[in-house]
């Protein structure tokens, strides 16, 4: 039986021209913003750079959350795919170290999305989703790795959050050193992780980490 319609919501009216321009610039300060200086710059300064007043900020973004999603929306969903993409290849040890290099590459050059992905605050649904599709995806990148005998059995995914840890520490003069340096450290643990290394000791207990730790 169809719903009564004077009972249905009516639809959200468009945003005008100049409402849509001033949400177009809030984003893209808000991203350069977050890129430069992180997800906690105060949301006056992102007003000031997108030159509109902290009011149409808060109009068309009532939370921080709520802008860090939207800000971040592409990018949550290039993450997600690069675990879907890494699923996808038949070799499960490229496909696990692929998704290392990437997200690393994705956290230098942004080191905003990083800490807007892997915070703990309430998130968007939509970012919700993404993330907790790269979650799961990344548990099983990792059990396929060891289940083909490549990764190292004892590898743990907390390991993955002090990866993303020591990444998230590399500070360079240009964003190509940035990336480089990136590529380097994650080779080395790389070469770590693998079940094959010559005479390589037992590690540590899995450390008590999530992936929200990286901005607590």
């Amino acid at each position: 039986m169809p719903a009564d319609s004077s009972q249905m919501a009516p639809p959200e009216p468009p945003l005008r021209t100049d409402a849509l321009r001033n949400r177009e610039r809030i984003l893209l300060a808000a991203r350069d913003a977050f890129a430069s200086h992180g997800i906690d710059v105060p949301m006056a300064t992102i007003a000031r750079r997108a030159g509109v007043g902290t009011a149409t900020l808060y109009r068309r973004f009532p939370t921080r959350d709520a802008l860090v999603a939207e800000a971040f929306s592409d990018q949550a969903s290039a993450c997600a795919d690069t675990v879907d993409h890494a699923l996808a290849d038949p070799d499960p040890w490229r496909g696990f170290a692929s998704t290392l290099y990437r997200v690393a590459a994705m956290q230098v050059a942004d080191r905003g999305f990083g800490a807007a992905f892997l915070r703990n605050a309430a998130l968007s649904p939509e970012l919700e989703e993404r993330r907790t599709r790269a979650e799961e995806g990344i548990a099983r990148l990792i059990r396929r790795a060891q289940e083909s005998g490549a990764l190292r059995t004892d590898f743990h995914r907390t390991d993955l959050t002090l990866v993303l840890m020591a990444v998230e520490g590399i500070r360079a003069d240009t964003p190509q050193a940035a990336g480089a340096a990136a590529r380097r450290l994650v080779a080395h643990l790389l070469r770590s992780f693998r079940a094959d290394a010559a005479a390589a000791p037992p590690l540590p207990p899995p450390a008590p980490v999530g992936l929200y730790h990286l901005r607590d």
